[in-house]
C-alpha cells in the first residue's frame, strides 16, 4: 500500500503548480444574508456577489493546487482547487456542513473535505481539550479513524489529492497531540498542567519547512506555526524575542510559512518598540505578499502620523451622561486618554489607580477621558460597569470597537492603551505612561501640569 502511494506521488508530483490556472465554481448558497461569499488562500483573495436567489458563476485564476476556504456569512470551509476544477456547490447557510452539496470536476474531493468537516465538528476544540489524557487520546484515535475509513471508502478522481491527504490525516492527530498540553492547561483551567510521560510524543521527523505542504493542509499550517515559535530562542542571549524571530524567519525556506509567520507579527511593528522602523524594514522585505506588505505600511504610516507634536486624530463619541463628546470640544486643556473595555483585566486593574491620578489633579489644566472598545451591543454592561466602579472624567463608548476610526488612527490593537495631547490638540505621547507608574507623574510635572 505504502509503496503504491509513494509510486503515485512520483507520478503526480507535477500537479502542483506555482503558475496561474483558470478555475471555475458557481452553485448557490441559500440565506447568505449579505449577498457575498469569499474565496481566500495564500496571497489570494476573490469577492463573489451572490444574484437575489443565491446563485453564482465566477472564472478565478489561482496560483496552486491546494486547499483554499470558502467564507460565508455565517460559515468558513476548506475548499480544494486545482487546474482540473470546474466546481457546482449547493448550500444552506443556516445548515452549512450537513446542507453543502458538490458536483462537476473536483466534486469528490471537496465532498469528501465537507464530510470529513462534518465528522471533525462533532467535538469542539474547547471540549477535546478539556478531555483528561487518556480520554483526549481515545478521542483523538476515534476522529483518525473515521477520517482514515472515509478516506479509503472514497473514490478519488485527482491523484495528487489522494496522495497529499494521507500525510494530512496524520498531520490532523499530530496538530492535537502537539497543541494538547497547551489547551488543556487554558480550557480545563489547570495552569501548569504538563502531559505524562506515556503522553505519545510529536512526531519530530516531519518536515515543517516546505511550501507544498502548507498550501495543501490547514493542519500542517497550525503546526509549523505553532512549532516555529515554540522553537524561537533566545533567552541567555544577548538578542530580543523579536530579533530572534527575524533570524528565525529569515532560515526559513517556505516563503508561504515566512509570510504566515510576518501576519502574525504584524503588531510587533508598534511604538511600545524603539525598534519598529527596522522591525518594520525587515518584515517588508521578507514577505513576497503584496496586501501583506501594504497591511504593514499602513501600521507603519500610522505611527509616523501620531508621533509627538503631530496634530491628533479626532473622534466624536457617545457620552455615557448623554450625547457626543468630540476631541476638538476639549482643546485648551491637555487631554489623558485611556483606551480600555470591561472584558480586559488589565485596563479594570488601572482605574484604582486613575481614579487617585484625576483627584491629583482636579481642577488642573488637565480632562480625563476613558474610551471604551468594547461592542456597541454592550453599551448597558458598560454603562453598568462605569457606575459600578464609580469611574471619573469623560466617559466614553467608541463607534465600531477596535476598528473606530480614531483607534485604527493610533494602531492600537493591545489595551490598556494610553495617550496624552496636549491644549492645542497636538500628540505629547501617543503611548504615554500607565496611570499605576510613577512616570506619569514625572511627565505631568514636566509638563508644568
Amino acid at each position: 500500500m505504502k509503496k503504491a502511494i509513494y509510486l503515485l506521488l512520483l507520478l503526480v508530483l507535477s500537479s502542483f503548480t506555482t503558475t496561474k490556472d483558470l478555475v471555475t465554481i458557481s452553485g448557490k448558497i441559500t440565506n447568505c444574508k449579505n449577498g457575498t461569499i469569499i474565496i481566500k488562500g495564500e496571497s489570494f483573495e476573490k469577492t463573489i456577489k451572490l444574484k437575489a436567489d443565491g446563485s453564482f458563476s465566477e472564472n478565478m485564476s489561482i496560483d496552486y493546487a491546494g486547499i483554499y476556504s470558502l467564507e460565508t456569512c455565517k460559515n468558513s470551509q476548506p475548499i480544494y482547487l486545482s487546474k482540473e476544477t470546474k466546481l457546482v456547490l449547493i448550500a444552506d447557510d443556516n445548515t452549512f456542513i450537513k446542507s453543502l452539496e458538490y458536483t462537476g470536476k473536483g466534486s469528490t474531493e471537496n465532498q469528501y473535505l465537507a464530510k470529513k468537516s462534518y465528522l471533525t465538528s462533532q467535538i469542539s476544540d474547547e471540549e477535546l481539550y478539556k478531555l483528561d489524557e487518556i480520554e483526549f487520546l481515545n478521542k483523538v484515535n476515534e476522529i483518525k479513524i473515521s477520517i482514515s475509513a472515509l478516506y479509503d471508502s472514497t473514490k478519488f478522481s485527482d491523484d495528487y489529492y489522494k496522495v497529499k491527504e494521507v500525510a494530512n490525516i496524520n498531520y490532523l492527530k499530530q496538530k492535537h497531540l502537539l497543541f494538547y498540553e497547551y489547551y488543556h492547561n487554558f480550557h480545563a483551567g489547570l495552569d501548569g498542567f504538563q502531559v505524562s510521560d506515556k503522553f505519545p510524543k510529536f512526531d519530530e521527523k516531519i518536515d515543517l519547512d516546505n511550501d507544498e505542504d502548507f498550501l495543501f493542509s490547514i493542519e500542517y499550517q497550525k503546526l509549523a506555526t505553532l512549532k516555529f515559535f515554540t522553537n524561537i530562542k533566545f533567552e541567555g542571549t544577548d538578542i530580543d524575542f523579536i530579533t530572534a524571530k527575524i533570524m528565525n524567519i529569515k532560515a526559513l525556506k517556505s516563503q508561504h510559512l515566512k509570510n504566515c509567520i510576518i501576519q502574525n507579527s504584524v503588531h510587533d511593528v508598534n511604538i511600545d518598540y524603539a525598534n519598529y522602523n527596522e522591525i518594520y524594514q525587515e518584515y517588508l522585505s521578507i514577505t513576497d505578499n503584496p496586501k501583506l506588505k501594504e497591511s504593514l505600511t499602513i501600521i507603519y504610516n500610522n505611527i509616523i502620523a501620531t508621533q509627538p507634536n503631530k496634530t491628533s486624530p479626532q473622534f466624536e463619541y457617545v457620552n455615557q451622561k448623554g450625547g457626543k463628546t468630540s476631541l476638538e470640544s476639549l482643546k485648551g486643556k491637555y487631554v489623558y486618554i485611556d483606551i480600555w473595555a470591561t472584558w480586559c483585566g488589565p485596563c479594570l486593574k488601572e482605574v484604582p489607580f486613575l481614579k487617585k491620578v484625576e483627584e491629583q489633579y482636579l481642577g488642573k489644566k488637565i480632562q480625563f477621558v476613558s474610551i471604551s472598545v468594547d461592542d456597541i451591543i454592550d453599551r448597558q454592561k458598560w454603562s453598568n460597569l462605569v457606575n459600578t466602579k464609580k469611574m471619573g472624567g469623560i466617559q466614553l463608548l467608541a463607534d465600531m470597537a477596535f476598528n473606530s476610526e480614531f483607534i485604527k488612527a493610533y494602531g492600537i490593537k493591545k489595551i490598556p492603551r494610553f495617550i496624552l495631547i496636549d491644549p492645542n490638540g497636538n500628540i505629547v505621547n501617543s503611548n504615554a505612561p500607565k496611570p499605576s507608574e510613577n512616570k506619569l507623574i514625572e511627565l505631568f510635572n514636566e509638563l508644568k501640569i
